[in-house]
């Protein structure tokens, strides 16, 4: 199976989940009053926090955001576009919405190219879903600890983590149990995770804590 044709995120994709997920970082790090320096940093973790913490910690390599020259400028781009039209930006209500949908495409799509990378490693297989889910989920974590607030992530809400750890134990699942293609396994699971968000964020299909009462 390891001769099956490799996934990869088609590179319009590749750079507007870039663009689109630093822009929701450059207005978290303005919403707390950075400066343009201060919000640029907290984008570029935002939208390459997964695979950082994937290249840099878990398969050391270099990561992207290094090898790719497109990245860094994209990056620049998101966080001055968000400088310009920062009196308007925070109030237009489809900034959320377009990167809820680019979350739902994006997320998956770099979750699983974790996958692969850390299969190619050599890692057992539950190492490889951390380093999947890690790869979706990295940057937002990053973000929001840069910050000083608690992750969104792994707060109650809207299903996410709980999504992309699902996806990421079938696609193994299809591929390494049943034969299935790995860019018929890939789309499927996006395709799954792009329905199961959508859904939660439509129908407030929420998770819970829990603990639902602080002890006394």
């Amino acid at each position: 199976m390891l001769d099956q044709a490799q996934f990869q995120v088609p590179f319009l994709l590749d750079y507007l989940a870039v663009f689109l997920w630093a822009v929701s970082g450059a207005i978290v790090g303005m919403h707390k009053r950075y400066d343009f320096a201060g919000v640029l940093v907290v984008a570029i973790l935002a939208s390459t926090g997964g695979s950082l913490i994937r290249d840099g910690i878990f398969l050391q390599q270099t990561p992207p955001v290094l090898s790719n020259p497109w990245y860094i400028p994209v990056i620049i781009t998101a966080t001055a576009f968000v400088s310009l039209f920062r009196q308007r930006i925070t109030k237009i209500v489809l900034v959320n919405r377009i990167v809820d949908v680019i979350d739902g495409v994006g997320v998956p799509a770099f979750a699983i190219v974790g996958l692969q990378l850390s299969l190619q490693a050599g890692i057992p297989l539950p190492g490889v879903v951390l380093v999947g889910v890690t790869n979706g989920v990295g940057g937002g974590i990053l973000r929001d600890l840069l910050v000083g607030d608690t992750p969104s992530a792994l707060k109650p809400g809207t299903i996410f983590v709980s999504g992309v750890i699902l996806i990421c134990v079938i696609f193994l699942v299809l591929t390494y149990g049943f034969g299935v293609s790995k860019e018929w396994a890939a789309w499927g699971m996006i395709a799954l995770f792009f329905t199961i968000r959508m859904l939660s964020i439509r129908y407030d299909w929420r998770t819970r804590p829990l603990m639902q009462e602080p002890p006394a």
